[in-house]
């Protein structure tokens, strides 16, 4: 029963164990389902059912048909346009990173856009090219068709082949990361993106933005630097352009730092002003038009020699099967390139979901992207994702579906079958230009680092680990250590958990640790200690560890101390020199035995049994002074309680050695308590057979408070407690020490406290227990 006082409440209940627990409350059987089962509803059919996947697998069908023309149409055409142009010149930057001919970028702008229109699930994620993936695409194709030294600037014909060469295995590489994420998604393994924590995207999108901008750097300088891929290849990228340094073309430099700054300024009044403007200023396109008219107009490529876009194809080229041999060579690249497109889209999409509040299938986006990759690498483009600022373009202008995706892609088709040969005099420094002024999000990120090592110290360690792997060793490998170390500080923090020893605060039911409140009550001989992590193989040690540092004591040694000093006891009595007398014990000889004397170690198992000592005429009470100089460690506790609370699972390695340690420490009469454990834990722990006759299930205790006040109603003295039904606080209890002394004065001694404890148990049934507390 439950009574409220104002601000206050007070329980009256029975002290439950697990076992006292169950008797009184029935417990109901559930049926669990098998694999079997799972198997069967899987694989089952229903029109209901089919109905469900169906719209699962084309979201179109849901929204499309109650699409508000009146309301949205306008806001996406408006965001599609705008997004359409920023996706037209994003497509053509980026094809620089993956070191194919700008159009190519602009395939990837388009086709991903029509597949993920009527696949995806998210309705303001701009879908095309995405720098990171450019360039982790880029690294594959440099591997496999590297620039070759011997090929001539006038030899066309070699240039082409080798052009073609990196189309392909741009393609392929994109098809192959489409396939594993179209895999992923069609066996519902969507959740393998939580592998990839917050801490571990940014300090990773933090060094591709890195990368990224040093690989612009030969564009916005004019200079022909050899490309690198593989481990440091961004410093060897750093020499060749600090070499090349004096060959600069200053026609390209002084329009990339034009570009630049106005692009950096116009950006900052979108931010700050984007409450009173209703659409941000279109300043790449703007400064793209005027770059391209300049440079048309004063003929900059053959007056100061700067490379141009050059002749962009009109029109869709025919598609291309997949190279198998790139598929084996580049396998790592492909899944590293699906797992981090995907996580990128995801974050993104999860944001404007919750934005605007609508859902979004993570297992159907691994489809869509999946899909829109292998159809886009078949048509010579390259892997998609979504671009942070162009998605932003396309949700802050009005946009309500995927409807202003579809516009956008329109755009990009126009100007692939029209109007593409306009940006041919465009300078490829001012496409670099636009792809540096466009990392300042992910650059910006370094401000995290300071914040996130004040929250959390291994988030941040995650975050520099990846950063630095990602820089030295390339964005493949980067990803692949990132992954590792941040598992690594799960599997640390679970094997090395923060176990702490805990105590009754303000005389209630709350338990804290005792090291961090003053007003604290531990009863005289109890120690409750709580681990708040699963027990497993990786971590029984340290748990026993940790658990013989709280007590104070090893139980085995004590133990085997015992066992050594009952050898002795007897030794003596059967020597004559140990005498009982109704005084007392008097000791007939004057030798005194070493206590550290060892006998008969070669038999160290014996040490090991419980202590026996129904064969002599004494009781031993180990905790004071024994004949003879023996020397034995005392121990203060009588009563152990073990916190369970947090812990989630077991596994066999941590029950072997749980129970072996509780079971050392029954063997020298220090009874053990287990509170607060989950009901399927218990389950699996009586499953699996880890109660027998010493460790039982009368030992497990609903909560810490149901086994310390069943303690405190076990000890001789609770029936002297002056007991106060409004009063809340301990009162605590001094036992007496017996020493040695006859068995027939201990046997009266436990007679007259059996009877006390059985008035007792009938008391602790009652609300006056639980006030003593």
């Amino acid at each position: 029963m439950i009574e409220t006082v104002g601000n206050q409440y007070v329980v009256s209940r029975p002290i439950y164990s697990e076992n006292a627990f169950h008797n009184e409350h029935e417990k109901l059987h559930r049926y669990h389902k098998t694999f079997l089962d799972h198997l069967r509803v899987f694989f089952g059919c229903s029109g209901e059912k089919a109905k469900r996947i169906a719209y699962t697998f084309f979201p179109i069908a849901s929204w499309l048909p109650i699409y508000r023309v009146k309301e949205w149409i306008l806001g996406d055409i408006v965001s599609g346009i705008s997004t359409g142009l920023v996706a037209v010149l994003q497509g053509l930057a980026y094809a620089l990173l993956v070191n194919v001919s700008p159009g190519y970028g602009l395939y990837a702008a388009f086709f991903p856009v029509i597949i993920y229109f009527f696949f995806g699930t998210s309705k303001h994620i701009s879908v095309g090219p995405f720098p990171v993936l450019s360039l982790m695409i880029g690294t594959a194709v440099l591997r496999l068709a590297p620039d070759d030294p011997t090929i001539n600037a006038n030899n066309t014909e070699a240039i082409t082949l080798l052009n073609e060469k990196r189309v392909a295995v741009a393609a392929s590489v994109t098809v192959l990361a489409g396939i594993f994420q179209l895999a992923m998604g069609l066996l519902q393994i969507g959740f393998i993106v939580i592998y990839l924590s917050d801490s571990l995207i940014s300090g990773f999108t933090t060094a591709a933005a890195i990368h990224v901008l040093v690989s612009q750097l030969k564009f916005v300088f004019g200079l022909k630097v050899e490309p690198f891929s593989g481990p440091l290849s961004l410093f060897y990228t750093l020499k060749g352009i600090f070499i090349q340094i004096t060959d600069t073309n200053i026609a390209d430099l002084v329009t990339s730092i034009i570009i630049m700054v106005v692009v950096f300024v116009v950006k900052e009044i979108n931010d700050r002003f984007k409450a009173k403007i209703p659409v941000p200023i279109p300043i790449e396109v703007i400064m793209t038009i005027i770059a391209t008219g300049v440079s048309y107009a004063f003929n900059f490529k053959d007056k100061y020699k700067v490379d141009i876009v050059g002749k962009l194809e009109k029109g869709f080229q025919p598609p291309i099967a997949p190279s198998l041999s790139v598929f084996q060579d580049c396998i790592a690249d492909g899944f590293s390139i699906a797992i981090v497109g995907f996580a990128v889209a995801f974050s993104v999409a999860k944001v404007y979901s919750i934005k605007h509040d609508y859902i979004i299938n993570g297992n159907q986006e691994l489809v869509a992207f999946g899909l829109s990759n292998i159809f886009g690498g078949c048509f010579k483009g390259f892997a998609a994702s979504t671009a942070l600022s162009r998605s932003a373009v396309q949700e802050s202008t009005g946009g309500k579906t995927q409807i202003a995706g579809l516009l956008s892609a329109i755009i990009v088709m126009i100007v692939i079958l029209a109007i593409g040969f306009l940006f041919e005099p465009l300078q490829t420094s001012v496409l670099g230009a636009l792809v540096i002024i466009n990392l300042k999000g992910m650059l910006m990120q370094f401000n995290e680092l300071p914040v996130l090592f004040r929250k959390d110290k291994y988030d941040s360690l995650v975050w520099i680990v990846t950063f630095l792997a990602a820089v030295l060793l390339g964005l493949d490998l980067g990803l692949a250590v990132g992954v590792g170390f941040e598992l690594l500080t799960v599997v640390f923090r679970a094997q090395f958990p923060k176990c702490s020893q805990i105590a009754n605060v303000g005389g209630s039911n709350i338990y804290k640790n005792r090291k961090d409140y003053k007003n604290i009550y531990e009863p005289q001989g109890v120690k409750i200690f709580r681990c708040p992590s699963p027990i497993f193989f990786a971590n029984i040690d340290f748990f026993k560890d940790k658990l013989i540092a709280a007590v104070g004591f090893n139980p085995l040694r004590i133990l085997r101390k015992r066992n050594k000093a009952l050898r002795k006891i007897r030794k003596l009595l059967s020597k004559g020199e140990l005498q009982w007398t109704p005084k007392g014990m008097i000791n007939t000889s004057s030798y005194n035995i070493d206590s550290e004397e060892e006998l008969d170690n070669n038999h160290i198992e014996e040490l090991d049994q419980p202590t026996y000592t129904a064969d002599l005429p004494i009781i031993i009470n180990w905790n004071e002074d024994l004949p003879n100089n023996i020397s034995v460690p005392k121990i203060d506790i009588h009563s152990l309680i073990l916190d369970f609370g947090a812990v989630s699972f077991l596994d066999m390695s941590g029950m072997k050695g749980l129970k072996g340690a509780l079971k050392e420490f029954l063997k020298i009469e220090v009874d053990i308590y287990i509170a607060g454990i989950d009901d399927n834990l218990l389950e699996k722990l009586d499953r699996c057979g880890f109660f027998d006759d010493e460790i039982t299930t009368s030992m497990i205790f609903i909560s810490i408070h149901d086994a310390l006040l069943h303690i405190l109603a076990k000890k001789d003295n609770i029936s002297n407690l002056n007991l106060k039904v409004k009063e809340t606080r301990f009162f605590a209890n001094e036992y007496t020490n017996l020493g040695i002394s006859s068995k027939a004065e201990k046997e009266t001694k436990l007679l007259v406290n059996e009877d006390k404890n059985g008035s007792l148990r009938n008391r602790a049934n009652s609300a006056t227990v639980t006030s003593a507390i």
